[in-house]
Order: C-alpha cells, then sequence, then structure tokens
C-alpha cells in the first residue's frame, strides 16, 4: 500500500477505473471525490436524502420533498472539468443568488433566467438550456410566495422544480443533471422517499431532524445517540421504514470496493444504512469493504472511540443481515491515523477487521484528508 503499478495503470486510463462505491453525505467527501476523477470515471455515490438543514430546509418544507442540496455538491464535485465537460451548465449550478439581494431583484433575476435572458442560462448551449429553463420555471410556479431567495443555490432550484416535473420522482431529474454537467460517476440517493432522521438519546429523549443531530445550526446534543431511525414526519416521532431501490442494489453488486467513507457518523454514513436490503447487499458481494472515519471532532460521536463507531457500524449493518452475518462480509479494513491508542486498534482486529495504518492527513489542512494518498490507497485494495 499504495501500488504503484494499479495507480499509474487507473491515471493513465479513468475511464476503466475501478468501481468504488461510497456511502456517504454531506460534503465531507467531495475533496476526495473531485480528485478520484483522475484515477477513475466509474465511482458511485449513495448520498442521504434525509437532511433536513441548510440550503435544503427551505425547499423541503415548500414542496414535501426529499434533500437534494448534498446530491448536487456531490454531483458538481464529480463534473467533468475538461473541455469536454459543459462549464457553462457548471456554473450555473454552483451559483447562488445574494444573500443580501433585494426581493425584487432576485425574483427578477430568477425570471430572466426562465426566459433564457440572464447571462449565465443564455450562455448555455441548446437543448440544454431549455431545459433548464423548464425545470426553473417549473420551480417558479409552484414555489410559496413566503419562499426565500435569498443565498439560494440554483442547481437546487432546478433539481426541485425537475422533482415536481417528474411526478415528485427524484431519481429521473438527478439522471438528467448528471448528463448534463457530464458527471465522471455516478450519484443517487440512497432512497427516494421523502423521510427524515429521528434519534432516541441515551437519556430517553427523542430528536426528529438531521439538523438538530449535527450540532452545525443547534447546540450539540445533551445526550447520546441510543438509536437512529427514519420517521415520516418532522414535527413528530413517526418512525417508518425506506427501501433500498433495485437499481442501487445492482450498483452494489458491481462494486470492486465498498466505502464506508468520513463524515458526520451518524446523520451522513449510519443514515445510508437505514433503508431495509441495504446491509444484505453488501453481505452478498465478496469485495474490500473500508471504513474510513472522520477525522477531527465529530459531535455525533461525542464519548465515541473508533472501536465503538466500529461496532456501532456493524449494529446497523446486522439489522438488515441478521446478527448471525459474520463480520468479514460486512467489513475487512479500517484505516486508522497515529492518534489511535494501540488497545483500540487491538480490539478492531479482534473482530477480524484489517487496520490500515497509513498517514493520511492533510499537512495544509489538518486535521482532514489528503485526497491524493486517500484516493491511491482506495484503489490499490480494489
Amino acid at each position: 500500500m499504495p501500488d504503484p503499478f494499479r495507480i499509474e495503470r487507473f491515471l493513465s486510463n479513468p475511464k476503466f477505473g475501478p468501481r468504488l462505491l461510497f456511502f456517504s453525505g454531506g460534503t465531507a467527501l467531495n475533496g476526495v471525490a473531485q480528485y478520484l476523477k483522475r484515477y477513475t470515471h466509474n465511482s458511485s455515490h449513495l448520498v442521504t436524502p434525509f437532511d433536513s438543514g441548510g440550503s435544503s430546509q427551505g425547499l423541503r418544507l415548500a414542496f414535501n420533498m426529499p434533500a437534494i442540496g448534498d446530491l448536487r455538491s456531490r454531483m458538481m464535485a464529480l463534473a467533468d472539468e475538461t473541455v469536454l465537460g459543459h462549464p457553462d451548465v457548471f456554473r450555473l449550478f454552483t451559483n447562488r443568488f445574494a444573500k443580501d439581494g433585494r426581493t425584487a431583484d432576485l425574483s427578477a433575476q430568477l425570471e430572466a433566467m426562465i426566459a433564457g435572458s440572464h447571462p449565465l442560462v443564455a450562455a448555455i448551449e441548446q437543448p440544454m438550456r431549455m431545459l433548464i429553463q423548464n425545470q426553473l420555471g417549473m420551480f417558479h410556479a409552484a414555489r410559496p410566495k413566503s419562499f426565500e431567495l435569498r443565498g439560494a443555490s440554483i442547481g437546487n432550484l432546478i433539481l426541485a422544480g425537475g422533482y415536481l416535473n417528474q411526478n415528485q420522482q427524484l431519481e429521473p431529474i438527478v439522471f438528467l443533471v448528471s448528463k448534463l454537467v457530464g458527471v465522471q460517476g455516478t450519484v443517487r440517493a440512497v432512497a427516494d422517499e421523502n423521510l427524515h432522521l429521528g434519534a432516541e438519546l441515551e437519556n430517553g429523549d427523542f430528536v426528529i431532524g438531521q439538523h438538530l443531530l449535527t450540532a452545525k445550526e443547534q447546540p450539540p446534543l445533551v445526550s447520546p445517540i441510543k438509536d437512529l431511525f427514519l420517521s415520516s414526519s418532522l414535527v413528530s416521532n413517526d418512525p417508518t421504514v425506506a427501501t433500498f431501490p433495485k437499481r442501487n442494489r445492482k450498483l452494489v453488486q458491481s462494486a470492486d470496493l465498498v466505502c464506508y467513507a468520513p463524515g458526520s457518523f451518524y446523520s451522513s454514513l449510519i443514515a445510508n444504512l437505514l433503508p431495509e436490503g441495504v446491509g444484505q447487499s453488501i453481505a452478498s458481494r465478496t469485495v474490500p469493504k473500508v471504513y474510513v472515519p472522520s477525522l477531527g471532532v465529530d459531535p455525533e460521536t461525542a464519548g465515541m472511540d473508533l472501536f465503538d463507531q466500529v461496532q456501532t457500524l456493524l449494529k446497523y449493518l446486522r439489522r438488515d443481515t441478521g446478527s448471525s452475518c459474520p463480520t468479514c462480509q460486512l467489513l475487512n479494513f479500517v484505516v486508522a491515523d497515529e492518534n489511535v491508542p494501540a488497545d483500540v486498534i487491538e480490539k478492531i482486529s479482534a473482530l477480524g477487521v484489517s487496520i490500515l495504518k497509513l498517514d493520511l492527513v492533510s499537512p495544509t489542512s489538518r486535521p482532514y484528508y489528503d485526497p491524493k494518498p486517500l484516493c491511491e490507497a482506495l484503489v490499490s485494495l480494489t
């Protein structure tokens, strides 16, 4: 590790690179995903659509739809950045309305985009321009008068319009946008359902909504998370079940490696393992399965060490496979940095999981991963 032969082979022809599959959410993996395009154009990213904060919150409340912000940001990370891509479409999708703009001015800009006269839209060639205008027009026609355009992501508005235009289905518009920006890989929601995250805390309290779990928009939880589940409501505790779609099961079955990616432990990683069928799909595929834990402080794992995280990861996977499922079918490798204590390493190894002690921390942006050695480690495992 790393394997220079594999690395050189994939760098020379990323179109035939390995099929790495990531269970992730949020923005923690976006830098790695962007760098990964040098090695493969065949990675797959299953992203949670259960967020209830940030730029997705207004759209969820307005249209009763799944969260789309993380899907958009991952597609932009994987977009073709060469001259063969569509830089004008990329520029529009990554643009936001001014946070301090006047409501009338922002509405006028949106109407100009719909008419095709706004410079960002006018620069896009047909028929892509007309497709984008149609989605924005659908959003504009359906948006409540109270919807706030300040700071809104144009890409999110296009996705929302497409969701409404496709009979409230997420997959068709995600597929279309992937083609528009030349996504070098596959990005999908782990489940195409309008649900929210719920958590039972160790003190007996229940918390509903991803935005209340991450400590990014609200104060940290007063008690550790005991259990994570899906709720059909954001305002009440209404546990429900989601199904892992057949199209996503096929992605797992074709993967050369499965990665449990860095990000908020519960709301970005474990959330992706909640739909029925995820654990069974992973267990049935005999390829390397690696957990890359987040570096730095994650408020969702307060009081947990790396061994606790591994045990929790296996617990949620076994809810779908049954408690007797061997560890080797669910997890084979765990990346550990130099700060992980020896006794924690020993306990993880005792589970039959191999420890990869690699220097993957970025020298310029500690305590985050350096995309280059992390990508090279992952492709070397295939």
